[in-house]
């Protein structure tokens, strides 16, 4: 169990390269999609996107208010994000299940993040899920690649 205690915020730091990659993905997207809108739009529509990918909302205003004025916007972008990010399909199905396994380990029942994933066909099944030191190698890998500045990640070793 003092493991498990250890190991939670090292995959969580994972899970958040991920959305960060994610974040950097679709910003860029929108930026090109929504030329004709505000900086300030285009970034409250990437965060509700990725906020609804991973099940968590921000529930702040104006980013509250945001959502709701915007869902049809929000719901268009979710039914097509599977088509726009392909490349990150293998990513997100990792990071979802390692958020599922974080969430289940604190006392946290949130399967709906896997289904929604499951019904958007973000979710690749048939993909193994993945041991943590495996996860990692894959956030590290990712994060580099995107020159995302990973502060001394934690190792499992």
């Amino acid at each position: 169990m003092e493991s498990a205690r250890k190991l939670i915020p090292i995959l969580r730091e994972g899970v958040d390269i991920v959305k960060m990659i994610t974040y950097k993905k679709v910003k860029d997207h929108f930026i090109q999609k929504y030329y004709d809108c505000d900086l300030a739009f285009i970034n409250r529509l990437t965060g509700a996107v990725v906020n609804e990918l991973f099940g968590t909302p921000n529930t702040a205003e104006p980013f509250a208010s945001f959502k709701d004025e915007n869902s049809a916007c929000i719901h268009a972008e979710m039914a097509n994000f599977s088509s726009n990010f392909e490349e990150l399909k293998i990513p997100l199905t990792d990071a979802l299940r390692m958020q599922f396994f974080c969430d289940s380990q604190e006392g946290v029942e949130n399967a709906r993040v896997l289904s929604r994933a499951q019904e958007l066909d973000i979710l690749i099944e048939e993909r193994e899920i993945p041991l943590p030191a495996g996860f990692m190698e894959l956030v590290r890998n990712l994060g580099s690649s995107f020159n995302i500045l990973v502060p001394q990640i934690g190792t499992l070793q």
